[in-house]
């Protein structure tokens, strides 16, 4: 089947847009939070406050960005499962995943609190940045093992492509964080700290809600839950072989967001400020773009379940062609209106300033990184975690000297290696993409 005739096949268009339109509403509200949070910390009157809202931020998306397999890992294993009309297969991955968020979240919990002191000790911020910093953080962790139960939950839904169930969860986690965040900081005068409290009872909210949503959910796909399979280890072995693989590399790719926020933090509170809510523009783009890759998700290991070669052909292809049109539409967004995106999140002068100047960075990123988020999408599907690993792992010890080679060039380095970075992941991914189709390998594994 040709490239032209994929795309041709509306049947195809409508199977996406009905998994990534809600998927991109629910997805857009996480970046929207985090633009409302910026923007209410960011009235604050010091660069201080915003500096620390971004660190504290990104040092727990540090912590909960590296299990992010507990919702990839969940997502394929699920939607193979509903590809092969196994309900009781559905249950196993819905339980197993929750029983890992909940262990996870129990080891991570304890380690948390000394990453961050030691994190801090390597920034070396200034002492109001420091002490704000690890109020927040601290706050921020009481609503971890709610995230990690949202990701195991999150992922299942999408598995079974039912999109409605994650729109709900993440809009109301979102939607309620942003209206809490308005009212602790603004309202109850609660500083950074209120930021962090509005994010925690959101997070308790979403997880209550998809635990709810799981009973019709299960209605759908009739089956039993084999208990005695759960005690097996045979049993446990490919979702932890899967997951094991996605967490080293998400651990690389939170180090590199870390690296750029310790960086920019030795630049000084107002230049780690602007780089802060530059990112919160790729997160906008990133989670926007998401959508489609998650649609790919679904339906790719659900025509791999299936068998369907032609199937994952359309989907891929239908899936990338929107990925590509909507990174142009979000490329011209930053480049026209970049400067309205930065004046509604803050109005510290020094920190206009300074996100301005690296602007021309921001425009440039979606074209970049969206080869890298629908890759990701095609391996998650598949289930090949090991190839996304090695793609990311690559990317990362091609991007650690260029980061070197680039420091004498202050922040404009930074964004450069870190552009560096987006390039050679979606190379990576492409090659490996490549390899797996002429092997014929994609729907090996799916079979066994």
């Amino acid at each position: 089947m040709s490239v032209k005739q994929a795309w041709r096949d509306m049947p195809t268009h409508r199977r996406v847009w009905a998994l990534a339109a809600p998927m991109i509403l629910s997805n857009l509200s996480v970046p929207l939070v985090a633009l409302v949070d910026s923007a209410v910390v960011g009235h604050l009157p010091h660069a201080h406050q915003l500096g620390a809202a971004a660190v504290g931020s990104a040092l727990y998306l540090l912590i909960v960005g590296v299990l992010g397999f507990l919702r990839m890992g969940t997502t394929g294993f699920a939607a193979q499962a509903a590809g092969r009309g196994d309900g009781g297969g559905l249950r196993q991955v819905l339980l197993q995943g929750l029983l890992l968020g909940l262990l996870l979240a129990t080891l991570l919990g304890a380690l948390a609190i000394p990453f961050g002191d030691a994190a801090l000790e390597l920034m070396n911020p200034s002492a109001e940045l420091d002490g704000q910093t690890r109020a927040f953080l601290h706050t921020r962790l009481l609503g971890l093992p709610a995230a990690l139960a949202n990701y195991a939950l999150v992922g299942w839904f999408l598995g079974t492509q039912n999109a409605r169930a994650p729109l709900a969860i993440l809009l109301l986690t979102n939607l309620s964080n942003a209206a809490l965040s308005l009212w602790f900081v603004l309202g109850l005068d609660w500083g950074v700290v209120g930021a962090a409290r509005a994010a925690v009872l959101a997070e308790w909210s979403g997880a209550l809600l998809g635990l709810a949503l799981t009973r019709g959910a299960l209605r759908a796909h009739p089956g039993l839950l084999d208990w005695p399979a759960l005690r097996r280890w045979a049993n446990w072995r490919p979702l932890l072989a899967v997951n094991r693989d996605i967490f080293i590399r998400s651990l690389a790719l939170q180090a590199v967001f870390f690296l750029v926020t310790v960086q920019g933090a030795r630049l000084g509170d107002a230049t780690v400020a602007a780089n802060a809510l530059l990112l919160n523009g790729l997160l906008l783009t990133a989670y926007a773009l998401d959508g489609l890759a998650h649609a790919l998700e679904a339906l790719c290991g659900h025509a791999i379940g299936r068998a369907d070669r032609p199937a994952l052909q359309r989907s891929l292809v239908v899936a990338g062609g929107w990925s590509l049109l909507a990174s142009l539409l979000f490329a011209l967004f930053f480049l026209l209106g970049g400067r309205l995106f930065v004046d509604l999140q803050t109005d510290i002068p020094e920190v206009r300033e300074v996100a301005l100047q690296y602007l021309p960075y921001l425009a440039v990123l979606p074209l970049v990184a969206v080869w890298s988020y629908l890759l990701d999408g095609l391996f998650i599907g598949a289930t090949r975690a090991r190839e996304m690993r090695d793609a990311m792992l690559i990317a990362f010890a091609i991007s650690l000297p260029l980061g070197l080679l680039l420091q004498g060039y202050a922040n404009h380095g930074l964004w450069l290696t870190f552009l560096g970075f987006m390039l050679i992941r979606g190379i990576s991914l492409g090659i490996y993409a490549r390899r797996l189709n002429r092997a014929g390998a994609w729907f090996a594994r799916a079979t066994a």
